[in-house]
């Protein structure tokens, strides 16, 4: 059977063929929907766990009572994950466990664009990269053979190209793997120093078996063509080559990107003219090249930042190319913007009112830090708002409160407030409850009382939670009440001891949220004073001298009412 498939969810596809047991995930922009998609199939049990650490380690619970699992995430999400996978590096597994990790080039969603092959190198487990849809269902099912044979986590590695196109591909009926009985040994599964010491070199020559592997497995290709250029690559960039020069350039496509092979590179090298590596990101297969002493470009042609394109490529290389457009040209730009209606507006317009130091985290409400609300002074990752606070405020640090959402609370931040109650620091920590994981895509959190198949699960009380970790005062606010949300947060800041203010609203996008009538304009009543402007909605804009509300846009939330001196908008009215 074929069918048109993401690249995410070919690789739910390939987890449901190969007789997986269970899932455990966190979303993250670009892999969310792989989980989403295995969260189909019955056959598997799926989660959203609340971290990534914590879904590797369910992962490996599966894994280790017999069972294959899988767990994905996005780039940023294999650092949480990585305390746990470098040691289930070192244990093995018991049944097969795949994690697929999503990296991000051009960071369209993210807070840096780092390159997890380092991961694979440093953790000392194989990792295979799909270059479509076809593959991404293949390399999944092949990574749970790969990872029984060889007693190993194997990480699966998409970019945001192939998460989020689509390709053909022919799928196949489930397989029945084999059940593999838990049996008890520490010496294996107990890591602590002695035990340790002695699968150290277990995982060291796993290594050397998978390089062996690496130089003649199906994953790694070679498509020889005009011998005058040779190029190394894989992943998108595979794509973009083979549009580029379609057969008139010799490639080795690698599908195993660690470990790499140096006998299938070097044989390579000497049937070409000239050697060149195409890849996003990190020099990490043109330094290997380098390591086996061939003469190859690289990093001196191509840019380490950002995604490649068949234009870039082209032009770098010297060839004649044109699919009739230029990625980037005459693209009027859409800067990112927070939903008319948006509950965290207007908590982010008071912040800004009463001039506060706002450390921020990772979610739709980062957007606060963009103008006109400009109220957001730092975004590290998730959960790095509230301890941040906290060591600002130690610093000496004055006039300060942290913003982090429901679900990053739940995922990292907790720890943080745990810190604040236990070492009692003057903080004023905000939780931007919006009863939904919003920014990539309104998942289920442990806050909002519905798992990932919809249905009634328990629920993190988070008031509860915030007074067990030692906070006294714990208030919660309407953030559409823009002088009850001022006045709270004006209250809590001048009182020298830590506190919580929950800013509880449901996103306007959830199909729970009630929907209002949209507000207009009294264009008698408005004096073009702009004042409703300062809020960023983006159903707010002015025509002449007077502004207007596009009630095809606009929720009804009446925050920018508030923000009206004159009374010229409401409900009761009609626009003019």
């Amino acid at each position: 059977m074929k069918s048109l498939l993401l690249g995410n969810a070919a690789i739910a596809r390939g987890a449901w063929e190969a007789g997986v047991c269970l899932a455990s995930s966190y979303p993250g922009t670009p892999s969310t929907e792989i989980t989403a998609n295995i969260a189909k199939y019955d056959e598997i049990y799926t989660e959203w766990a609340s971290n990534e650490k914590v879904a590797m380690e369910v992962a490996f619970g599966a894994s280790l009572a017999g069972r294959r699992s899988f767990t994905g995430m996005k780039h940023v999400g294999l650092n949480v994950a990585a305390d746990a996978l470098f040691t289930i590096s070192y244990t093995g597994v018991n049944a097969g466990l795949v994690c697929a990790v999503a990296d991000e080039p051009g960071m369209h969603s993210s807070q840096n664009e780092q390159d997890s092959r380092h991961y694979a190198r440093a953790a000392k487990v194989p990792m295979l990269e799909p270059a479509d849809s076809q593959e991404c269902l293949n390399f999944t099912k092949y990574g749970y053979a790969l990872s029984e044979e060889y007693d190993t986590p194997v990480l699966i590695r998409t970019s945001t190209r192939i998460a989020h196109s689509q390709s053909i591909v022919t799928m196949s009926e489930r397989m029945n793997p084999p059940f593999f009985q838990y049996e008890k040994n520490p010496q294996k599964y107990v890591m602590m120093p002695a035990y340790a010491r002695e699968r150290h070199p277990i995982v060291e020559q796993r290594i050397l078996d998978l390089i062996k592997l690496a130089e003649d497995t199906f994953l790694n290709r070679v498509e020889m063509g005009d011998t005058k250029i040779g190029i190394i690559t894989s992943g998108t960039c595979y794509q973009y080559v083979k549009e580029v020069f379609g057969g008139k350039a010799s490639v080795l496509k690698l599908g195993m990107v660690y470990p790499l092979p140096s006998k299938l590179i070097t044989s390579f090298a000497a049937k070409v003219d000239r050697l060149v590596v195409v890849e996003e990101l990190e020099p990490f297969i043109e330094e290997h090249c380098k390591k086996l002493g061939l003469k190859v470009s690289g990093k001196d042609i191509f840019p380490i930042c950002g995604e490649l394109s068949q234009n870039i490529i082209a032009d770098k290389l010297g060839v004649s190319y044109n699919d009739g457009m230029k990625i980037g040209e005459e693209i009027p730009g859409r800067p990112p913007v927070m939903c008319a209606g948006c509950s965290h507006r207007g908590l982010f317009y008071v912040l800004g009112k009463i001039k506060a130091v706002v450390l921020g985290d990772i979610g739709c409400y980062t957007l606060g830090a963009a103008p006109p609300l400009s109220a957001m002074d730092t975004t590290i990752c998730m959960g790095s708002s509230i301890s941040s606070l906290h060591g600002y405020v130690r610093a000496g640090g004055k006039n300060a409160v942290c913003v982090i959402g429901d679900s990053t609370f739940a995922h990292m931040g907790i720890n943080g407030l745990i810190n604040i109650g236990y070492n009692r620091s003057d903080c004023t920590v905000i939780i931007a409850d919006n009863s939904t994981t919003g920014m990539t895509g309104h998942q289920e959190n442990p806050t909002t009382g519905v798992n990932i198949k919809g249905e009634p699960c328990g629920k993190m009380d988070i008031e509860a939670v915030c007074r067990a970790s030692g906070i006294g005062r714990v208030r919660v606010v309407d953030t559409y009440d823009l002088e009850e949300t001022e006045r709270v947060i004006r209250e809590e800041m001048s009182i020298p001891e830590p506190s919580v203010i929950i800013a509880r609203r449901p996103c306007v996008l959830l199909k729970t949220t009630k929907a209002q009538p949209p507000v207009c304009v009294d264009a008698d009543k408005c004096i073009g004073c702009k004042m409703c402007m300062k809020i960023g909605c983006p159903a707010i804009s002015k025509k002449e001298s007077k502004v207007i509300i596009n009630g095809a846009v606009c929720s009804g939330c009446g925050v920018c009412a508030q923000l009206c001196k004159f009374g010229a908008i409401g409900r009761d009215i009609s626009q003019t």
